[in-house]
């Protein structure tokens, strides 16, 4: 397909490569930074285009991937009459996209992206379309370029979206805190990467609820209260540490 992408960031430089190695063509790259906008459009073979105005109406989807708090803003400023045009993001409805274009719909990467992280990482696309028809040919643009894509509506992207705080965000920050722990009392962070790793992994062949350890789930309370007392120089993570704890032992992990 020829492709018009609107953005110059993380989501924007991630998709652009891979739609480029999947030999689709960036006709153009829009942003409004002149330095960055033209270094991706050099890395994506494709034309610099500063003003909204300026876009080509010769592509065949508009894929505008900038963040949630700019894409109204983004949306505003353009009019394609019958052109596809697509959003990217999780939190946000596709109808936004109905004053822009008769032709609109989603192409949501599921994914914790980072455009100086490599190689390119591999990636869910979510897909919705205002038509049957546009929903199908979305669904065959991301096959291009992901080995695991599906269907999602706004509600189901939004709940998508929140999941990804559970199991990325929150996750990491708790590596964070661990890092800090392992700074604080001289201890080499880079040692649990194996456990991350690990845990990680098993979720290729088993639900969570089935591979849940530590002595919360086995309802130790002795071992609990000896991290309590390492933390009482900290009791922010340890009210945390107690809180977690007793969500683990009411959780309903036979259900």
């Amino acid at each position: 397909m020829k492709i018009v992408l609107i953005g110059t960031g993380n989501v924007a430089t991630v998709l652009g490569k891979k739609l480029l190695a999947a030999a689709h063509t960036i006709l153009q790259v829009a942003g409004r930074n002149v330095a960055t906008t033209e270094a991706l459009s050099t890395t994506l073979k494709a034309i610099p285009c500063l003003h909204l105005s300026d876009l080509t109406k010769e592509a065949d989807i508009y894929i505008v991937a900038v963040s949630d708090k700019s894409l109204e803003e983004v949306v505003s400023q353009l009019s394609l009459t019958d052109q596809l045009v697509v959003h990217t993001a999780g939190s946000m409805p596709m109808d936004i996209l109905k004053n822009v274009s008769g032709r609109y719909g989603i192409l949501y990467p599921y994914q914790s992206i980072n455009k100086e992280v490599a190689p390119l990482p591999a990636i869910t696309i979510f897909v919705d379309g205002s038509t049957l028809e546009i929903k199908q040919q979305l669904l065959s643009l991301a096959k291009t370029i992901s080995a695991r894509v599906g269907e999602a509506n706004d509600e189901q992207r939004k709940q998508y979206h929140l999941c990804a705080i559970l199991v990325n965000n929150f996750s990491n920050y708790f590596y964070a805190v661990a890092e800090q722990y392992c700074r604080q009392h001289q201890l080499d962070f880079r040692n649990l990467l194996p456990l991350i790793q690990e845990t990680a992994n098993r979720l290729e062949h088993f639900f969570p609820r089935e591979v849940q350890t530590g002595p919360a789930i086995r309802n130790d309370s002795l071992t609990i209260q000896k991290h309590l007392d390492l933390l009482n120089d900290n009791p922010g993570l340890q009210e945390l540490y107690r809180i977690l704890s007793k969500s683990i032992q009411a959780f309903p992990w036979k259900g």
